[in-house]
């Protein structure tokens, strides 16, 4: 790697004995319109991975449900065999269908399908970390997820996952995946305007698990508040740099993972990234959700 990974926003974060950087990569965006079929450049989306790698990021999340296989066949192509520091996380419990929808897929065979295949696709014998995704489209939804997660759980006891993970998860499901097995990370949708987990993120922190928010910027609706603008104006920064430099303040477990399929993109978003923030800017960006943010 061009750069240390200690340069990058936030430094880094264990995963069970692997380190990342709190700064990573989500590489949905790599594959086409509506996260369906190639991208409309092939090189610049590999030009992306290999930036991201350059720039010291060791963190890339994917899924077999991207494209769907694009996006780690794109990650196969520009970076295997992969440096030592690298982890590749992935997930699974949903496919896409020919209308490009997101049916749960969350039986036993759909689960070990899921993993064979994200093995195959990113030349790994072993996965470093799989996320289970449970809810739906909509968000997180009640249910127990035994069956799938306990499917993981022997994946892992075979040699085939390292570590797991939820997303798309309820705080009672975090718990029930908790109690059989240990997990290093949840990824559920958060940022400054969805603040539907403060407690849990609170919690997750004093255990040492890891909070990776998707759409941290807002996602398919970008983030839209005059109180972001009005912080990153008197910072002299964008609205997109000071949401992620307070995702990065909000609390040490976070991990950022936004996605981009510019080179340059992404260069100013690891830079806006680092803006510090006085107190003053914390308070008023804490102000944006429905509630206050825990005390730090």
């Amino acid at each position: 790697m061009n750069a240390s990974s200690t340069a990058l926003p936030g430094g880094t974060w264990s995963l069970g004995e692997l380190a990342v950087t709190r700064f990573g990569y989500g590489a949905m965006q790599l594959a086409g319109p509506g996260v369906m079929g190639p991208p409309a450049d092939r090189d610049a989306a590999l030009a992306v991975l290999r930036k991201a790698v350059d720039l010291g990021i060791t963190h890339i999340d994917t899924s077999g449900a991207y494209g769907p296989r694009v996006t780690n066949e794109l990650i196969r192509e520009a970076l295997h065999p992969y440096p030592e520091p690298l982890h590749i996380v992935t997930k699974v419990g949903a496919r896409r269908d020919e209308q490009g929808g997101w049916p749960t897929a969350r039986r036993p065979a759909d689960l070990r399908r899921a993993v064979h295949e994200n093995l195959e696709t990113l030349g790994l014998d072993r996965l470093d970390l799989v996320n289970l995704r449970v809810g739906d489209a909509r968000g997180p939804q009640p249910g127990s997820l035994a069956e799938a997660f306990e499917t993981l759980v022997e994946l892992q006891q075979q040699g085939l996952i390292r570590h797991l993970g939820v997303s798309n998860a309820t705080a009672d499901q975090v718990a029930e995946a908790r109690a059989i097995a240990p997990i290093v990370c949840v990824q559920n949708m958060y940022n400054l305007a969805h603040r539907q987990d403060d407690r849990l993120i609170d919690e997750l922190a004093g255990q040492g698990v890891a909070y990776v928010p998707f759409f941290p910027l807002g996602g398919f609706s970008p983030l839209q508040s005059s109180a972001l603008s009005a912080v990153a104006s008197r910072l002299g920064t964008t609205p997109m740099s000071a949401a992620l430099a307070w995702l990065l303040h909000r609390s040490p477990n976070i991990l950022l993972i936004p996605g981009t399929s510019s080179a340059a993109h992404l260069t100013e978003n690891v830079a806006g990234a680092g803006v510090r923030l006085s107190r003053d800017d914390l308070a008023e960006l804490d102000g944006i959700g429905p509630g206050q943010a825990a005390a730090r």
